[in-house]
């Protein structure tokens, strides 16, 4: 309405008018709606849909399908997460939904005819699609504000979809949230927990549209009635949120003037508990009246519908037609449905003559009424059972009597499996509970015993077999079924305490209460289907049966054959009546009239057969589970929890359970060896049947279930042939059993120490020993051994170590995994040991390691099979012993040739066999982890077990066990490495998260209590709680970090301070594990060198204690280790320097190398350390030049190749040594400080040399020539040169220069051949370096020839380690397998010649099976790689101008990695001098011409670089056959420059002159290092001529080639032959002949020139006809043309060529002599002798 100005009075009094017209309508219409506008929202506004979608996948994956986000819920918290736990906690993704406003300003108008659901999805569809949805339907302005946000965790007052109020709900009631209930789009499997029942109406559609009367506004009114007056009609309906919570009635909205409206209401109605056949909805039409009509009603009534809600006692819901009638309804109507109500009298009028014109959808959500027919049904009879009910009773369209009542309930629970899957999980716990009720109910029905148990037994097991098989239930980890994981964990309860239900016959009297009943068990296999088809069940007090007991009892005997123990009587159980005579039935039966659920449950498990039984094994989880909560019920019910364990149960029920873990146990024996998927369900039961045994040591006496665990042992060894799966499931078994929190009183932990018996079988080392003669001194050696009687006293402990020793003991394939599984087993439960508050005393402690003490015994044992740490650790650049050869780089190094290397394969040592001289072991090597993990329980055992008994123990050990021991060590300290920060960044997220627990528990063990360090240790006066531990958490400084690190493989889930968090304790444990091992150490010295045994365990004390000092060590325990050092230095001091020569060389470089040390603490230690070494060594043979010699030798090998190394400190260190030579009193009388002042002036020297070392680190080149000028200069010192070579052949693998750093190697091994042949003269033994001839010829500067060469008899000169056969053939193995890495394969062959000899003088057989399989892959090798392999690319590298010093004027041959370009090597060299010199100062000479310094600038450095190629007169190439001997010893190098006289490089044919420069190098490569010096230089010039003549052979000599290949290549044959026939060939052969051969020269020296260019153009023109003939026979059908083409070139070319090849110069055909003797031939007169006749004759 729209309202002009100046009409303010009208104004007013229209919209008083409008006002009154409002409130008039509002009162007749008010309650009546009318659609009117509709709006869509898009939910992409508030979330990203594809995200979510994908979010919502996982959850399910995690959660299961259909989690209901209503229950968040721990289940079974009582158990360990890891070990059988289920997370039902549900996680909807709402990261990517963000709280959201929206305002919306157009509506669309509700069109009155298109109301229905399927036209709105076409609105929607077009409103996606386009805008066009605006234009065809009328839009309505108006402003609509919406906001939607995630529901914050805990709301304030919360109403469910009842509207019952959540807890917590606030004061504050204004606006509560509501809860809407979900209709899932999927179905969803969650058992209710709740009660609910709900009814929804959905009025959808009613068809007036054939009536005439004027009914066109029409509105449904719907009530709930519990009668048929209208007083009746319920206030159950929910009303809307502005009126009351539940109203009586609602009305549908009205679409005006339409007969046939659709509507798209929906009424949610609250369901009475209780329903009667009463109960109806009630729907009421009527025509509202829009205008006022006098004295009529606004509502007009159309007409009634109803719809009961119950029909033979089910709920109806689903879609209906209605008719409607259009009178008054007729009493009772509610009891029919409106489509069958009978006729009545008078008749009821319809709409459209009983049609179905209103229709209607219901749907129920409800926890009271199933909606599925069998479970209807089911729980239909178990009502009439336990309820007095009236026979018969209607189910569906069937009357059931009591007659048939216990047929039909049998059918009924079989049947229960048949039902949906949805209804069945709906109501699962209470199926369950029933079925459990009725297996132990008494029933009796109609005078007959109705025993259900064996039926409700199956059914259950059919559920549960369907419940795990389906696909839409989840799963945990362990593939159980989460829904009855749930339901045992919360829902179970035992059957409730049991009535006898008795169902009276017709004309019987009640039965006596007084009878007795037996469970019934299944007497024969035979299937429950044809039981059901026969007239009557089975039961005993039937007469008609004529089974006789005795064949019952043979029956069950047979069905349980494969008990332990016989059953004497029946396991028949039945009801019978108190007058019955069971004097027949043995003694044993029940004496209770009460059935347990357990022992039902367990006999029924017994019991089954076939598919039952398969079922029951496969799920066995979850009737253990309920075996072992249905025990525990009825054991706190009937309050036995006092009672001694054994009598809490029956025999009956001991027997039954005997019977489950044996039959249990041969199905695991059978599966397991069956195909993947039933050995993984082998697996799983056996978990099952572990956990079970686990929880019956809770519950029964303990001695029967060890009696199981021991019965299930032994039958799994009888019937698994497959060791490692027999160890391994037994281990998974025990595993489990072990982690039982009283798991130390039931290994009787605390008789160990005290009351140990003496082994009754004395181990070997008990027998050996020679103090061992009193019986306590066998009863501390049997301690620590696996006997008879230790596994009888801790019979868990005792089964799991007898595991872990089968395993370490196997050798078949597939082992490792298990004794991973072994190993980790103990280390868990030390773990969990050393976390249990209830150990944490330390008498306590002590017990429990007392009771482990057998597993050092085991451990000792697997020595050989340990991961050796030291050899596979790649640190390229660590010094760890001095020697290159024990360190792997790249994987250039065999692991073999190194142990053969660190040990004395051939030397006969005293002390033992150590462990790197085995390097063939008899059994499977563990894994570093599995290794590492063993290594921990070691190291807890000897921190926790008592010092004293440790100590008495090692001194009764022989010599052999405690190097044994000292092995053990030297591998742990290995293990235990400190290793930086950055060291976890290379392990696996996964693997680490696996890990982390465990590790973290155990470090965490192994870093609390005391230790037993002694008198040296600070640690004593430090208070108990407040360990050295402590105090290395803060301030404990590491070597590492003065290392630059490289920052590889940066771990993005990681945080930095959990990093720093891991190497901390990665750190502590380093160092606590080092201290443990030093306590050890020092027991065995205080145990053992008391006795006499000490000469040989020194060197083994020693070695652990020198390796320790190789890897990165706190400050901590670094003070310690050089206090126990210098005890033993003054203990030990003559010993050490006679007995343990190599020993002490290791420590003189592990000592100087801290005494390099940044950090102050340590250099003082180490120096103290050192100088009482030399200061014991001059004591003890007033000599030590020895020690002189290895200390030298040291510091040559730690500046050569320690990065690490600081001049700096070790300069300041060597001053400090000095201060203490002088200041020590003692001493100054002797000439000991002038020898340590000569000592030190000589390293100081040697650090110089080193500083100039420093200064070329970048230049690789200029550094090998240092380092080899080094070595040079140790030409008399034996020693010294070999540790400077092995440090060249370091640098070089860093580099990958593998052949250099092996002819490094084969020096060495040369020089080592020098010596060892003045020493001694053996015929196998290589003869000095002339032997080394074939591998190299530069191997004879190795001569020890001069006359200053020391006698290796002179004391210190040749002592080193390698100055032996074993260190020769270590050396030479080497090198073997570095010229292998190379690629030079011939030369492994000329290096394993020499060593054969050798090995087959020592007959060691298996290392010539070693290395004649090398030798093999070598020549392998060389036949598949052949001309593929690629060797060094060689440049001429010149320098000029006075910043280069002393390279100026020098010129090098260098040899670069194959496929090396000239540009890559000017790059590099220009890079680096320009970074030396400044860019500017640095220039290339791009040509090769020879270079005039007098036109440099005298202020530049001029480098001039030129490829050249391996030269060899015509002579060599006889012998230099293959491609191999072209690229080795080779010394001789061309190059060419092309150049013209008039100074341009390039000119004509008949003017281009080309230099030939030949360059001759110092020594052959490859050498020992990458560029060698040149010595000697030759320059040939070759006029145009011959250049001509070299074109044309190398023109031909292509050809020759490409025609004769094999097999033929087309392409490169074409190619080659285009380039020599085609037309267009610039410079080609036909201009070549033009220019030289088209006139005869005039010079008669060029005669021999010509003629040799025409046969060589000769030679040419016939090679062409051979390519173009065989290129004919390779070609294509559609090459012809191309090949005629060719043909026609070659033919031109021949033609053109014709007359210059067939013209001779007739002088050259002339007699030359005249021929005087037969004897002499032409050939003895050279050209040159006629050149210089004509020549003579022409002047």
């Amino acid at each position: 309405m729209v309202l002009k100005e100046g009409e303010a009075g009208k104004t007013k009094e229209k919209i008083e008018k409008l006002k009154a017209q409002a409130e008039s309508f509002c009162q007749r219409l008010g309650k009546y709606r009318m659609p009117f506008a509709w709006i869509p929202i898009s939910l992409t506004n508030f979330f990203n849909v594809s995200t979510l979608e994908r979010e919502i996948q996982e959850a399910e994956g995690l959660n299961g399908k259909g989690s209901s986000s209503d229950k968040k819920a721990t289940l079974l918290q009582a158990r360990k997460l890891s070990d059988r736990s289920f997370n039902s906690e549900d996680s909807y993704p709402t990261s990517n939904f963000k709280p959201t406003s929206l305002s919306l300003g157009t509506f669309f108008k509700q069109e009155g005819d298109r109301l229905s659901d399927e036209d709105l999805y076409k609105f929607l569809a077009d409103f996606k699609r386009s805008s066009s949805l605006q234009r065809r339907i009328k839009t309505l302005p108006g402003t609509l504000k919406v906001e939607i946000s995630p529901a914050p965790e805990n709301i304030g007052y919360c109403l469910t979809p009842e509207l019952l109020p959540l807890k917590p709900f606030s004061e504050n009631r204004n606006r509560p949230h509501k809860e809407i209930l979900e209709f899932p789009i999927r179905e969803v499997y969650v058992p209710h927990t709740i009660y609910r029942n709900l009814l929804y109406v959905y009025p959808q559609r009613l068809n007036f549209a054939n009536r005439l009367s004027s009914g066109r506004n029409i509105t449904i009114k719907i009530q709930f009635m519990c009668g048929e007056d209208p007083s009746c009609a319920m206030p159950v309906i929910f009303g809307k949120s502005s009126g009351p919570e539940f109203v009586q009635e609602i009305y549908t909205a009205i679409t005006y003037h339409n007969k046939s409206p659709d509507f798209y209401e929906e009424v949610k109605i609250k369901l009475p508990a209780k329903l009667t056949e009463k109960h109806h909805l009630l729907f009421t039409f009527y025509h509202i009246s829009c205008q006022p009509k006098q004295g009529a009603s606004v509502e007009t009534l159309l007409g009634y519908s109803w719809l009961p809600i119950l029909l033979n006692d089910r709920l109806q819901t689903g879609h209906y037609s209605l008719p409607v009638a259009l009178d008054k309804l007729p009493l009772h109507y509610s009891i029919h449905s409106p489509e069958k109500i009978p006729s009545q009298t008078p008749p009821i009028k319809w709409v459209e003559g009983h049609k179905g014109v209103f229709i209607v959808e219901v749907q129920a959500v409800s926890s009271v009424h199933t909606q599925d027919n069998h479970l209807e049904k089911f729980f239909t009879l178990c009502h009439s059972l336990e309820s007095q009910v009236t026979f018969p009773i209607r189910m569906m369209d069937q009357k059931i009597t009591e007659a048939s009542l216990e047929h039909e309930l049998k059918l009924s629970i079989i049947c229960l499996n048949s039902s949906r899957l949805e209804p069945l999980v709906l109501f699962l716990h209470l199926v369950l509970d029933k079925l459990f009720q009725l297996a132990v109910q008494p029933m009796v029905i109609a005078g007959q015993t109705a025993n259900f148990s064996q039926f409700a037994f199956e059914s259950v097991v059919a559920i549960v077999n369907s419940l795990h098989n389906s696909k839409e239930l989840s799963k945990d980890q362990h593939g159980r079924n989460c829904l009855l994981a749930s339901y045992v964990y919360y829902v179970f309860r035992l059957p409730d305490p049991q009535k006898e239900v008795v169902k009276p016959g017709g004309g019987s009297s009640a039965i006596s209460t007084e009878s007795r009943y037996y469970t019934f068990g299944r007497t024969s296999a035979v299937s429950v289907g044809s039981k059901l088809l026969q007239s009557r069940v089975i039961s005993c007090s039937n007469p008609d049966i004529t089974v006789t007991q005795a064949a019952a009892d043979e029956e069950v005997k047979s069905i349980m054959s494969s008990k332990p123990m016989d059953h004497s009587s029946s396991r028949m159980s039945y009801y019978a009546e108190g007058t019955n005579d069971v004097s027949g039935l043995c003694a044993s039966t029940r004496p209770s009239n009460k059935k347990h659920f357990h022992e039902e449950l367990a006999l029924q498990m017994v019991v089954s057969t076939g598919m039952v039984r398969e079922s029951v094994f496969k799920y066995a989880w979850f009737f253990f589970e309920l075996l072992i909560k249905s025990m525990a019920q009825y054991v706190h019910n009937t309050e036995k929890q006092d009672n001694p364990r054994r009598s809490r149960f029956s025999d009956r029920f001991k027997d039954d359970i005997t019977t489950i873990v044996s039959v249990i146990t041969s199905e695991i024996a059978a599966l397991v060896v069956k195909p993947p998927k039933e050995s993984e369900q082998a697996e799983k039961i056996n978990i099952s049947l572990a956990f079970f045994l686990y929880d019956l040591l809770s519950l029964m006496d303990r001695g029967f279930v060890f009696n199981l665990i021991k019965h299930y042992c032994n039958q799994l060894s009888n019937k698994l042939n497959s060791l490692s799966t027999l160890i391994s499931m037994r281990l998974e078994f025990l595993r489990i059993l072990c982690s039982h929190e009283h798991y130390l009183n039931l290994n009787l932990f605390f008789m160990t120490s005290a009351s140990a018996p003496a082994s009754p079988s004395p181990s070997l080392s008990s027998q050996n020993s020679s103090s061992c003669s009193s019986f306590q001194d066998h009863k501390i050696t049997g301690m620590f051994d696996l006997s008879a009687e230790y596994r009888q006293q801790h019979f868990l402990t005792g089964l799991l170590f007898t595991e872990l020793a089968a395993a370490l003991d196997a050798d078949i394939e597939g082992i490792s995994k298990v004794q991973r599984k072994a190993v980790s087993a103990i280390l868990s439960l030390l773990s969990s040991h050393d976390l249990d508050p209830r150990c944490s005393k330390k008498e306590v402690k002590i017990k429990i390691a007392a009771l482990y003490l057998p597993l050092v015994g085991i451990i000792l044992d697997s020595l050989p099979q340990l991961h050796d740490f030291t050899v596979s650790d790649v640190r390229s650049g660590k010094g760890r012993t001095g020697n290159p050869e024990e360190e792997e780089s790249s994987g250039a190094i065999n692991q073999n040739v190194a142990l053969a290397i660190a040990g004395s394969q051939f030397s006969v040592r005293n002390s033992g066999i150590p462990l790197v001289s085995l390097p063939y072991r008899q059994s499977a090597t563990l894994g570093p982890d599995t290794t590492r993990n063993l290594l921990i329980c070691f190291l807890w055992i000897m921190k926790n077990a008592d010092q004293n008994l440790i100590q008495k123990w090692i001194a009764d050990l022989p010599s052999m066990q405690l190097n044994r021991i000292l092995d053990l060590l030297f591998i742990c300290v290995s293990c235990f490495e400190y290793k930086g920060k950055q060291s976890s960044d290379k392990v696996s997220t996964q693997a680490l998260q696996k890990s982390r627990d465990v590790k973290a528990r155990l470090e965490e063990a192994l870093l609390r209590g005391e230790g037993a360090r002694g008198e040296m240790m600070k640690r004593c006066r430090i208070p108990a709680g407040n360990d050295r531990s402590a105090g290395v958490n803060e301030n404990l400084r590491w070597r590492k970090e003065q290392t630059q690190w490289r920052q590889a493989n940066e771990r993005q889930d990681k945080t930095k301070a959990e990093l720093d968090q891991e190497a901390l304790i990665s750190g502590n444990l380093a160092t606590e594990a080092n201290l443990i091992i030093l306590d050890m150490q020092e027991n065995i010295i205080q145990a053992s060198f008391a006795v006499e045994c000490r000469d040989n365990l020194l060197g083994g004390v020693l070695k652990v204690l020198v390796n320790s000092l190789g890897y990165d060590q706190s400050t901590t325990y670094l003070t310690h280790c050089f206090a126990t050092l210098r005890a033993l230095i003054a203990k030990f001091g003559d010993l050490l320097f006679e007995e343990e020569v190599e020993q002490c060389a290791d420590l003189c470089q592990r000592v100087l190398h801290h005494c390099s040390s940044s950090i102050d603490i340590t250099r003082t230690q180490a120096c103290a350390t050192l100088y009482l070494l030399m200061r014991y060594s001059f004591s003890s043979t007033s000599n030590f030049s020895r020690v002189k010699m290895q200390v030298t030798m040291s510091l040559a090998s730690l500046v050569g190749k320690s990065p690490e190394f600081n001049e700096e400190f070790l300069r300041r260190s060597l001053r400090t040594i000095l201060a203490y030579a002088e200041e020590d009193i003692d001493m100054q009388a002797t000439p000991f400080p002038i020898q340590v002042e000569e000592l030190l002036c000589n390293l100081n020297s040697i650090l110089s040399d080193t500083v100039k070392m420093r200064e070329f680190q970048e230049d690789p080149e200029m550094l090998m020539d240092l380092m080899y000028r080094i070595a040079k200069g140790y030409q008399t010192s034996p020693d010294l040169r070999l540790t400077w070579l092995q440090n060249m052949a370091e640098k070089h693998t860093k580099r990958k220069c593998y052949t250099e750093a092996a002819m490094c190697l084969v020096h060495a091994a040369a020089l080592v051949a020098e010596y060892l042949s003045m020493l001694e003269d053996r015929s196998y033994l290589p003869v000095g370096s002339v032997s080394f001839q074939n591998i190299s010829s530069n191997v004879l500067e190795e001569s020890a020839v001069s006359d200053d060469v020391l006698s290796p008899d002179e004391d210190g000169i040749c002592s080193g380690r390698y100055f032996s056969e074993s260190g020769l053939v270590g050396l030479l193995e080497q090198a073997a397998e570095l010229f292998s890495t190379g690629g030079l394969y011939e030369t492994v062959n000329e290096v394993y010649k020499i060593v054969i000899p050798i090995l087959e003088a020592h007959r060691d057989f298996r290392k010539l099976t070693l290395t004649h399989s090398k030798l093999q892959k070598a020549f392998d090798s060389i036949i598949n790689k052949g001309q593929k392999r690629m060797f060094g690319t060689y440049f001429r590298v010149g320098f000029y101008g006075s910043r280069f010093g002393d390279l100026d004027e020098q010129e090098f041959v260098y040899k670069e990695p194959a496929i090396t370009k000239l540009p890559e090597i000017s790059h590099r060299l220009e890079g680096f001098y320009g970074q030396c010199f400044g860019e500017d100062a640095v220039e290339v000479i791009k040509d090769s011409a020879p270079v005039d310094k007098s036109k440099l600038d005298p202020n530049k450095a001029y480098i001039q670089i030129t490829f050249v190629e391996p030269y060899f007169d015509e002579y060599e190439m006889k012998d230099r056959v293959t491609y191999f001997e072209k690229n080795f010893n080779i010394c001789r190098f061309m190059y060419t420059t092309p150049f013209t006289m008039d100074g341009r490089p390039r000119g004509d044919l008949s003017e281009q002159y080309k230099r030939n420069t030949i360059l001759t190098t110092m020594h052959a490569f490859p050498y020992i290092k990458t560029r060698i010096n040149v010595i000697q230089r030759e320059e040939f010039i070759l006029t145009p001529i011959e250049v001509a003549i070299e074109d044309m052979r190398k023109k031909t000599q292509e050809l020759t080639a490409a025609t004769n290949q094999e097999p033929p290549d087309a392409k490169m044959l074409q190619m080659v032959l285009q380039g020599s026939v085609g037309a267009t060939v610039n410079q080609g052969p036909l201009e070549v002949a033009q220019v030289f051969l088209a006139a005869i020269p005039e010079d008669p020296k060029l005669y021999r020139h010509h003629n040799k260019l025409r046969l060589c153009f000769k030679e040419f023109i016939m090679r062409c006809g051979e390519a173009v003939e065989k290129n004919r026979h390779l070609i294509t059908a559609d090459q012809r043309e191309y090949h005629q083409e060719l043909k026609r070139n070659y033919m031109k070319l021949k033609e053109n060529l014709r007359p210059m090849i067939e013209r001779k110069i007739p002088e050259l055909y002339k007699p030359v002599v005249k021929v005087h003797s037969i004897r002499e031939s032409f050939r003895n007169h050279s050209f040159r002798k006629y050149d210089a006749q004509t020549s003579s004759q022409s002047t």
